[in-house]
Protein backbone atom coordinates (compact mmCIF):
# COMPACT_ATOMS: atom_id res chain seq x y z
CA UNK A 1 0.00 0.00 0.00
CA UNK A 2 0.92 3.20 -0.53
CA UNK A 3 1.15 6.02 2.42
CA UNK A 4 0.48 9.08 2.97
CA UNK A 5 2.60 11.55 4.83
CA UNK A 6 3.20 15.27 5.11
CA UNK A 7 6.99 17.52 5.12
CA UNK A 8 7.47 20.18 7.09
CA UNK A 9 11.17 22.09 6.53
CA UNK A 10 13.23 19.12 7.84
CA UNK A 11 15.91 19.62 10.51
CA UNK A 12 18.17 22.59 10.56
CA UNK A 13 15.36 25.57 10.45
CA UNK A 14 17.41 27.48 13.42
CA UNK A 15 20.54 27.32 11.38
CA UNK A 16 22.49 24.41 9.49
CA UNK A 17 26.20 23.94 9.72
CA UNK A 18 28.82 21.76 8.38
CA UNK A 19 32.02 20.56 9.45
CA UNK A 20 35.24 19.01 7.08
CA UNK A 21 37.11 17.35 9.67
CA UNK A 22 40.58 15.69 9.16
CA UNK A 23 40.53 11.46 8.41
CA UNK A 24 43.49 11.73 11.14
CA UNK A 25 40.95 13.84 13.41
CA UNK A 26 39.73 11.83 16.68
CA UNK A 27 39.04 14.32 18.65
CA UNK A 28 36.89 17.40 17.39
CA UNK A 29 33.50 15.86 16.45
CA UNK A 30 33.37 14.55 20.04
CA UNK A 31 34.39 17.95 21.82
CA UNK A 32 32.40 19.68 19.29
CA UNK A 33 29.13 17.06 19.78
CA UNK A 34 27.74 18.97 23.01
CA UNK A 35 28.00 22.39 21.77
CA UNK A 36 25.96 22.00 18.62
CA UNK A 37 22.97 19.69 20.04
CA UNK A 38 20.26 22.57 20.09
CA UNK A 39 16.74 22.50 18.78
CA UNK A 40 16.70 23.88 15.71
CA UNK A 41 20.20 23.13 14.96
CA UNK A 42 21.89 20.96 12.96
CA UNK A 43 25.77 20.28 12.32
CA UNK A 44 27.06 17.91 9.49
CA UNK A 45 30.22 16.31 9.25
CA UNK A 46 32.34 15.53 5.73
CA UNK A 47 36.28 13.67 5.85
CA UNK A 48 38.96 15.09 4.00
CA UNK A 49 42.35 12.87 3.08
CA UNK A 50 44.78 13.78 5.11
CA UNK A 51 48.37 12.17 5.74
CA UNK A 52 48.82 10.92 9.67
CA UNK A 53 52.22 12.91 9.25
CA UNK A 54 52.24 16.88 9.96
CA UNK A 55 54.40 18.77 7.77
CA UNK A 56 54.18 21.93 5.77
CA UNK A 57 54.05 19.60 2.57
CA UNK A 58 51.42 17.08 4.02
CA UNK A 59 49.39 19.74 4.69
CA UNK A 60 49.18 21.47 1.60
CA UNK A 61 48.60 18.69 -0.50
CA UNK A 62 44.39 18.84 1.27
CA UNK A 63 43.97 21.98 -0.70
CA UNK A 64 43.00 20.03 -3.92
CA UNK A 65 39.88 17.80 -2.30
CA UNK A 66 38.83 20.48 0.02
CA UNK A 67 35.89 21.27 -2.66
CA UNK A 68 35.44 17.40 -2.63
CA UNK A 69 35.18 17.04 0.75
CA UNK A 70 32.58 20.55 1.18
CA UNK A 71 30.79 18.90 -1.73
CA UNK A 72 30.05 16.04 0.15
CA UNK A 73 27.88 17.76 2.54
CA UNK A 74 24.15 17.72 2.20
CA UNK A 75 23.22 20.26 -0.51
CA UNK A 76 19.16 19.87 -0.21
CA UNK A 77 19.22 23.36 1.53
CA UNK A 78 21.75 26.18 1.70
CA UNK A 79 24.19 26.00 4.47
CA UNK A 80 24.60 28.85 6.68
CA UNK A 81 28.34 28.27 7.92
CA UNK A 82 31.00 25.38 6.88
CA UNK A 83 34.22 25.60 9.09
CA UNK A 84 36.80 23.82 8.01
CA UNK A 85 38.77 22.34 11.08
CA UNK A 86 42.64 22.04 10.41
CA UNK A 87 44.66 24.66 12.02
CA UNK A 88 47.94 23.83 10.39
CA UNK A 89 46.61 23.47 7.18
CA UNK A 90 44.66 26.44 7.11
CA UNK A 91 48.26 28.48 7.51
CA UNK A 92 49.92 26.80 4.96
CA UNK A 93 47.01 26.66 2.52
CA UNK A 94 46.25 30.03 3.35
CA UNK A 95 42.56 31.11 4.89
CA UNK A 96 41.28 32.59 1.60
CA UNK A 97 42.28 29.85 -0.48
CA UNK A 98 40.21 27.62 2.10
CA UNK A 99 37.42 29.89 1.28
CA UNK A 100 37.40 30.08 -2.31
CA UNK A 101 37.95 26.07 -2.42
CA UNK A 102 35.22 25.54 0.05
CA UNK A 103 32.86 28.14 -1.82
CA UNK A 104 33.14 26.33 -5.27
CA UNK A 105 30.57 23.47 -4.01
CA UNK A 106 28.59 25.66 -1.47
CA UNK A 107 28.27 29.42 -3.05
CA UNK A 108 26.29 30.80 -0.19
CA UNK A 109 28.05 29.20 3.07
CA UNK A 110 30.48 31.81 4.85
CA UNK A 111 33.27 29.88 5.93
CA UNK A 112 35.37 29.94 8.76
CA UNK A 113 38.76 27.63 10.25
CA UNK A 114 40.73 27.59 13.33
CA UNK A 115 43.04 29.76 11.84
CA UNK A 116 41.22 32.61 11.36
CA UNK A 117 38.52 31.82 14.14
CA UNK A 118 41.74 31.72 16.79
CA UNK A 119 42.52 35.57 15.84
CA UNK A 120 38.48 36.58 15.86
CA UNK A 121 38.61 34.96 19.63
CA UNK A 122 41.73 36.82 20.56
CA UNK A 123 41.10 40.20 19.40
CA UNK A 124 37.31 39.83 21.21
CA UNK A 125 39.56 39.97 24.93
CA UNK A 126 41.92 42.46 23.64
CA UNK A 127 44.50 40.47 24.20
CA UNK A 128 47.69 41.21 22.54
CA UNK A 129 50.95 38.85 23.80
CA UNK A 130 49.82 35.67 23.63
CA UNK A 131 51.57 32.13 24.86
CA UNK A 132 51.21 29.29 22.32
CA UNK A 133 50.70 25.48 22.88
CA UNK A 134 51.78 23.63 19.83
CA UNK A 135 51.77 19.99 19.75
CA UNK A 136 53.57 20.21 16.21
CA UNK A 137 57.22 20.00 14.75
CA UNK A 138 59.16 23.19 14.17
CA UNK A 139 58.39 24.59 11.02
CA UNK A 140 54.29 23.80 11.33
CA UNK A 141 54.73 25.76 14.80
CA UNK A 142 56.46 28.10 13.19
CA UNK A 143 53.91 29.25 10.38
CA UNK A 144 50.73 28.92 12.86
CA UNK A 145 53.18 31.74 15.51
CA UNK A 146 53.93 33.87 11.91
CA UNK A 147 50.22 34.18 10.86
CA UNK A 148 49.46 35.03 14.66
CA UNK A 149 52.44 38.13 14.42
CA UNK A 150 50.92 38.74 11.00
CA UNK A 151 47.90 39.60 12.71
CA UNK A 152 49.55 41.98 14.70
CA UNK A 153 49.76 39.67 17.92
CA UNK A 154 53.18 38.77 20.10
CA UNK A 155 53.87 35.54 20.65
CA UNK A 156 55.50 35.89 23.60
CA UNK A 157 56.06 32.61 24.11
CA UNK A 158 56.30 28.91 22.55
CA UNK A 159 56.29 25.59 23.89
CA UNK A 160 55.69 22.25 21.79
CA UNK A 161 55.38 19.01 21.96
CA UNK A 162 57.31 18.63 18.82
CA UNK A 163 54.97 15.68 17.43
CA UNK A 164 54.46 15.24 13.88
CA UNK A 165 51.74 12.07 14.20
CA UNK A 166 48.05 13.05 14.38
CA UNK A 167 47.37 9.24 15.97
CA UNK A 168 50.37 10.89 19.13
CA UNK A 169 48.70 14.21 19.48
CA UNK A 170 45.21 11.94 19.42
CA UNK A 171 46.83 10.51 22.42
CA UNK A 172 48.20 13.22 24.49
CA UNK A 173 46.59 13.16 28.09
CA UNK A 174 44.48 16.21 29.66
CA UNK A 175 46.93 16.37 32.33
CA UNK A 176 49.70 17.05 29.92
CA UNK A 177 47.85 19.62 28.36
CA UNK A 178 46.99 21.39 30.95
CA UNK A 179 50.90 21.24 32.64
CA UNK A 180 51.76 22.53 29.04
CA UNK A 181 48.97 25.73 29.25
CA UNK A 182 49.57 26.51 32.50
CA UNK A 183 53.69 26.84 32.32
CA UNK A 184 53.06 28.74 29.09
CA UNK A 185 50.44 30.53 30.32
CA UNK A 186 52.16 31.83 33.42
CA UNK A 187 54.73 33.99 32.31
CA UNK A 188 53.76 37.12 32.73
CA UNK A 189 54.57 38.78 29.43
CA UNK A 190 51.68 36.89 28.59
CA UNK A 191 47.99 37.73 28.35
CA UNK A 192 46.34 34.59 27.07
CA UNK A 193 46.95 31.28 25.86
CA UNK A 194 46.41 29.46 22.65
CA UNK A 195 46.46 25.66 22.49
CA UNK A 196 46.71 25.06 18.91
CA UNK A 197 45.22 21.33 16.62
CA UNK A 198 42.11 20.53 16.25
CA UNK A 199 43.62 17.06 17.23
CA UNK A 200 44.59 17.77 20.78
CA UNK A 201 41.91 17.53 23.73
CA UNK A 202 41.47 20.86 25.38
CA UNK A 203 37.86 21.08 27.10
CA UNK A 204 38.34 19.21 29.66
CA UNK A 205 41.21 21.33 31.04
CA UNK A 206 40.15 24.83 29.69
CA UNK A 207 37.91 26.35 32.85
CA UNK A 208 40.67 25.09 35.71
CA UNK A 209 43.67 26.59 33.55
CA UNK A 210 41.70 29.80 33.46
CA UNK A 211 41.35 29.55 37.01
CA UNK A 212 44.80 29.13 37.81
CA UNK A 213 46.16 31.59 35.24
CA UNK A 214 43.00 34.03 35.90
CA UNK A 215 43.63 34.65 31.82
CA UNK A 216 41.77 33.67 28.74
CA UNK A 217 42.59 30.46 27.24
CA UNK A 218 41.21 30.07 23.57
CA UNK A 219 42.14 26.25 21.63
CA UNK A 220 41.53 25.38 18.20
CA UNK A 221 38.88 23.71 18.62
CA UNK A 222 36.80 25.89 21.30
CA UNK A 223 37.78 29.14 18.83
CA UNK A 224 36.19 27.15 15.56
CA UNK A 225 32.70 26.28 17.51
CA UNK A 226 32.35 29.97 19.06
CA UNK A 227 32.81 31.73 15.32
CA UNK A 228 31.19 29.12 13.14
CA UNK A 229 28.20 29.64 16.17
CA UNK A 230 28.41 33.32 15.84
CA UNK A 231 28.42 33.57 12.43
CA UNK A 232 25.58 31.69 12.16
CA UNK A 233 23.60 33.79 14.62
CA UNK A 234 23.43 31.07 17.54
CA UNK A 235 23.72 32.14 21.26
CA UNK A 236 27.08 31.02 22.11
CA UNK A 237 26.54 32.15 25.77
CA UNK A 238 26.72 29.16 28.47
CA UNK A 239 27.56 26.87 25.13
CA UNK A 240 31.54 24.89 25.85
CA UNK A 241 33.52 25.46 28.90
CA UNK A 242 36.01 28.68 29.41
CA UNK A 243 35.90 32.74 29.09
CA UNK A 244 35.05 32.76 25.40
CA UNK A 245 31.70 31.30 25.54
CA UNK A 246 30.91 33.33 28.42
CA UNK A 247 31.94 36.74 27.90
CA UNK A 248 29.51 39.68 27.91
CA UNK A 249 29.07 41.00 24.05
Amino acid sequence: MRLDFDCDTGLGEKAALGLIVLQADETIEKEFRPLFDQDGVVLYHSRIASDPEVTEETLMRMKENLTGAAALLPGHRPLDVIGYACTSASTVIGSGAVEAAIRKAHPGASVTNPAVAVVAALKAFGAKRIGVVSPYIADVTEAVCGLLRQEGLDTAKIGSFGQSEEAVVARIEARSVQEAICAIGDDPKVDAVFASCTNLRTFPVIEACERALNKPVVSSNLALAWHMMTLAGIDTRGKAPGRLFNRET
